[in-house]
């Protein structure tokens, strides 16, 4: 099986390499709580000698209702992510929802980000695809896991080969999801590096009516089962206090429970890929 090797910032993504993390707050609440929240992940991260990305998100496009917080917006956006990586000097991803907004983005981001919802888009991934940069996909909740190579064959189709791919988990029924392992597998086969996101894995969409709600004890546990696979790294969203967060506390992971975890799942990593053994 081919593995390609997808470089963002100065870590490089791979099936068959060390574990990366790609992990913020769900949305730029303010500057102030997201340089915090970035500067205190990037030192848990230095410490425990492991590759980490910043995720930003200007505008949460897709939020359940109208009145729901959205983010700083474009413009504000760009100025805090241009600040952040000057003062703290580190790669970001960041996802996009229209197709202008790429080029827009491409000065700061390390690897643009497709949204699930978003993942059928042409227009939308060609326009992320075109930048040059790394492009991560999150497979849509509603598609299976070997639709992906079309999409796939989408962003290859402009010349950009610095593919990612993500699982978030398949709708299971009304206001619930659950991830099916072996779409990762799935996923594998087709070469590039794959990413999974242990929180929004744990959403119940729309569950509180006019509020996605989530299931925040299983994120650790899929987690390990994802990385227990052998992939390329995983996503997560976190908050200081998830209960006062203004995008997804419900499946957020506290902040303090990101160094334990991030402990357990390079043992679990390293022990996963000192294996050469194909079944």
């Amino acid at each position: 099986m081919k593995q390609v090797k997808v470089k963002a910032g100065s870590f490089i993504f791979s099936n068959d390499l060390p574990l990366k993390y790609i992990g913020g707050t769900c949305v730029i609440e303010s500057e102030n709580n997201y340089f915090s929240t970035i500067k205190k992940l990037k030192n848990i991260f230095s410490s425990l000698n492991s590759g980490y990305i910043a995720k930003a998100s200007f505008d949460k496009a897709n939020r359940t209702s109208i009145n729901s917080f959205r983010g700083p917006g474009i413009k504000k956006g760009i100025e805090i992510l241009k600040k952040l990586k000057e003062k703290l000097n580190i790669p970001i991803l960041v996802d996009i929802h229209l197709p202008q907004q790429a080029e827009m983005l491409a000065e700061v981001a390390d690897i643009i980000q497709i949204p699930a919802f978003l993942c059928r888009q042409t227009d939308l991934i060609i326009s992320a695809a075109d930048t040059g940069k790394a492009v991560n996909v999150k497979k849509g909740q509603f598609i299976s896991p070997w639709e992906v190579e079309n999409i796939i064959k989408k962003i290859e189709s402009r010349g950009n080969h610095s593919i990612i791919l993500t699982e978030r988990g398949t709708c299971f029924g009304y206001s619930n999801l659950v991830v099916d392992m072996r779409g990762i597998e799935v996923m594998k086969a087709f070469g590039y590096p794959v990413i999974f996101d242990c929180t929004h894995s744990v959403q119940k969409p729309g569950i509180l009516g006019n509020t996605t709600g989530g299931d925040r004890k299983f994120v650790i546990p899929l987690a390990r089962a994802a990385v227990s696979l052998g992939i390329a790294g995983l996503f997560f969203e976190t908050h200081i206090n998830p209960a006062k967060a203004l995008s997804d506390g419900a499946n957020s992971l506290p902040l303090a429970k990101v160094r334990p975890m991030v402990k357990i799942l390079n043992k679990l990593d390293k022990l996963v890929k000192s294996f050469e053994v194909n079944i």
